[in-house]
């Protein structure tokens, strides 16, 4: 099991994430737009640096649903490797099976 407070501070990420994306999003297209003078490019430049880091999605990591575990978390299933193999031989997955060949 992962350390509470990571598992904590990840969900709180999430929540500033979500709670900036339409802002950021709206700089990060005044910064791209040909359309914008370099005035505003820079004061939109400046805008998305006042805030905050945890507003960055790419600050996020995937987590386990289970243990809560960062590393080796398959995206498809939202599982650490670990639980996929235990849910798996448990047959809790629809139509996932160890291979053998």
């Amino acid at each position: 099991m992962a350390k509470t407070s990571m598992v904590e501070r990840e969900s709180r990420r999430a929540r500033v994430v979500k709670k900036y994306a339409a802002k950021r999003a709206k700089l990060k297209e005044l910064i791209r737009s040909p359309k914008s003078s370099p005035e505003q490019r820079a004061a939109a430049m400046a805008a998305l640096q006042a805030q905050p880091r945890d507003a960055s999605p790419s600050r996020q990591r995937k987590r386990c649903a289970i243990t809560g575990r960062s590393r080796g978390v398959y995206r498809k299933f939202g599982l650490a490797r670990v639980k996929i193999r235990e849910v798996a031989n448990r047959g809790e997955i629809p139509g996932l099976a160890k291979a053998s060949w």
